[in-house]
């Protein structure tokens, strides 16, 4: 460990530089090998600086964000309780009862909060990407909130059916896309008959050509979690937070660094997972 942003000065060229998230400004050039989620390499708004500062340095990202298996599947994400938090909070809201600003808690205070003892009323769902690590875990907030969610996989996003995900009170989106599919949703389709009421984006990638749900321009924070998109006798709000895990931070940490720890101790020796990374850029149209 070492005092924060040390790295720039302390630290020898060769050396690895394990972090989270958003680097700071300065150094410009960057000349270490950084092990952070960079959100790079999917077009959003933000890479093309953080790129050429790698470029200008000389460095690399190897980001956490493209760790996968041989199957082509995430080995390290926090996802798993992004997609609960995420879930949690859109059932909070629906039930008028999520106030700001978010502050940390437990997964045992969240899911007292979500008991079905203090329901207002029955609520439907249906979980985009329910099947995965994140999604996975959203259908368990909704059931410990007493609502048994409709699960949606590749198929059904495949062949989607707008009016489904309209006809229920809570959509929570968990799916990552690596290349541009159809929007689940757009700004026309809110304007018609919906029941829905409360959108979940766990994947928030607002900004990016990859973004399934441009329904939004910007990702929500703790002090403002809350969105609304549409006014009126059908409201309609959104949640979209790009550091749901922080919510459970002793959970989220645990099960993180249980899954990224073994992959530290393969780094110097090398494997499959830190080289398939280190060739995103390149698979990705990239040049250092």
């Amino acid at each position: 460990m070492a005092p924060q942003g040390s790295w720039a000065s302390r630290c020898p060229a060769t050396d690895y530089v394990l972090g989270l998230k958003e680097l700071p400004d300065e150094p410009a050039n960057l000349i270490h090998r950084h092990i952070l989620f960079g959100h790079a390499y999917k077009g959003q708004p933000e890479a093309p600086r953080l790129l050429r500062r790698f470029a200008a340095g000389g460095g690399t990202l190897l980001d956490l964000e493209h760790l996968l298996d041989a199957d082509g599947r995430r080995v390290v994400a926090f996802g798993y309780w992004a997609g609960y938090v995420g879930a949690a909070l859109a059932v909070l809201q629906h039930r008028g009862e999520l106030t700001a600003p978010l502050v940390s808690s437990s997964r045992e205070e969240l899911s007292s909060r979500l008991a079905p003892g203090r329901r207002v009323g029955a609520a439907t769902a249906v979980v985009i990407g329910a099947y995965g690590r994140s999604g996975r875990r959203a259908c368990d907030a909704l059931g410990s909130a007493g609502i048994e969610p409709v699960r949606w996989g590749p198929d059904d996003t495949r062949g989607l059916n707008r009016n489904v995900l309209l006809a229920h009170d809570i959509l929570v989106n968990t799916i990552g896309c690596h290349r541009a599919v159809p929007p689940f949703l757009t700004k026309a389709d809110l304007d018609g008959e919906r029941r829905l009421a409360v959108i979940a984006d766990v994947t928030c990638d607002v900004g990016s050509e990859l973004n399934t749900l441009p329904v939004y321009d910007h990702a929500a924070d703790w002090g403002n979690p809350v969105a609304r998109l549409c006014g009126g006798p059908r409201p309609l709000d959104i949640i979209a937070i790009d550091n749901l895990p922080t919510l459970v931070p002793a959970e989220a940490s645990r099960a993180f660094s249980a899954d990224l720890w073994p992959l530290l101790l393969s780094l110097r020796e090398g494997s499959e997972v830190w080289t398939a990374v280190g060739s995103v850029p390149s698979r990705c149209g990239l040049t250092r």
